[in-house]
């Protein structure tokens, strides 16, 4: 259990914050971005579920899914915030499993099997809740990006279900913004060179 009783503690204040393991390192630190931009696309899910919660006579099936990924994205940022560089910690580290990623995959089948078929790429856009799903999409995959060049930085070390959760949340937003798009009847599609 967490407990905050105290929200501001001026550690911050010259632009160093603390891993979850206690070391200092700089708020510009790649671990860092790539937490931060996992905690954004929380945020982001959030704006989403306004539209999908009972009180707005939303989607609940949808609503429930991304609560729970709500959920796993705070897993996530404990996942990510605790490097692993092979010294024993005090505490058995929350790392995300095989298990959260295979049900993103579940339920990206679920919702993929009710849209209409592509013949175009989808514009960001239509309804308000596609709208919103399509930013925390492109958020997310910033997130993925962000662990993935982490990853790439010698010395360092990133769960690999960890990314893999990334790229399947990416790929559930895309389908549930169509779903949100009357299962992809309502989506605004791209026209190449419409403009020209």
């Amino acid at each position: 259990m967490v407990t905050l009783n105290r929200i501001y503690t001026r550690t911050g204040d010259k632009g160093s914050t603390r891993l979850s393991t206690g070391e200092p390192v700089s708020k510009a630190d790649l671990r860092v971005a790539a937490y931060g931009t996992v905690d954004e696309t929380n945020a982001c899910i959030g704006l989403c579920r306004l539209h999908t919660c009972s009180d707005s006579g939303g989607d609940p099936e949808l609503d429930a899914m991304l609560a729970r990924i709500q959920n796993d994205l705070f897993d996530l940022g404990a996942d990510l915030s605790t490097p692993e560089r092979g010294e024993p910690v005090k505490w058995e580290p929350l790392r995300v499993v095989a298990s959260q990623v295979e049900r993103l995959e579940r339920e990206i089948d679920q919702i993929n099997a009710a849209l209409e078929p592509l013949n175009s790429f989808v514009l960001p856009g239509g309804s308000a809740l596609a709208a919103h799903l399509h930013q925390a999409r492109t958020v997310c995959r910033r997130a993925e990006r962000e662990a993935v060049a982490l990853a790439s930085v010698e010395g360092e070390q990133v769960n690999p279900e960890a990314v893999k959760y990334l790229n399947r949340l990416s790929d559930l937003l895309f389908v549930a913004s169509r779903r949100a798009n009357a299962n992809g009847a309502q989506d605004v599609l791209w026209v190449p060179g419409d403009n020209r």
